[in-house]
């Protein structure tokens, strides 16, 4: 308790201290009851119009800020869809360009083909007329052999009976 009392008295020294140090102002009237209401009342009125002012603020802002998210909604739908129909035009014009590839492509088979079988054929008429060449040389030669083996037996054989006969 006795500590209690020597801080009581340091708070109350020091405040007589502040007291001495500040300028003596002169009281107000104290207001009266009727002028206190009034001030209360109009106070309420300004904090309720402040208030009111306030939230209209907040909701004008609100409404711009949703009109904005709406645009912005809005348009990024739109630049989804233009993409979206620009996607679907380069596939159809890639899928046109890889049919058309692809018609190219089985159109020149069927031409490198036929000039295949052309070739095979042509191939196989070279073979036979080159087997009926071989046959045509073979039998004149053969006939020339025994043109040649006749007009040697003949030979041979005159002179024979030309000995035979003088003998």
């Amino acid at each position: 308790m006795a500590a209690k009392k020597k801080t009581a008295r340091r708070k109350t020294a020091t405040a007589a201290k502040k007291k001495a140090a500040k300028k003596k102002v002169a009281r107000k009237k104290a207001a009266s009851k009727k002028t206190v209401a009034r001030r209360t009342a109009t106070a309420r009125k300004a904090a309720k119009k402040k208030a009111a002012a306030k939230k209209k603020a907040a909701a004008a802002k609100r409404k711009e800020l949703d009109a904005k998210r709406r645009a912005l909604i809005a348009k990024l739908r739109e630049d989804l869809k233009a993409s979206k129909a620009a996607l679907r035009e380069a596939r159809a014009a890639a899928k046109e360009e890889l049919q058309a590839a692809r018609e190219a492509a089985k159109a020149e088979i069927a031409q490198l083909k036929e000039q295949l079988n052309i070739l095979a054929k042509r191939e196989q008429a070279l073979l036979k007329l080159g087997e009926k060449k071989a046959k045509a040389i073979a039998s004149a030669v053969e006939r020339w052999e025994r043109k040649q083996v006749a007009a040697i037996m003949k030979k041979v054989g005159k002179k024979k009976r030309r000995r035979k006969a003088t003998a």
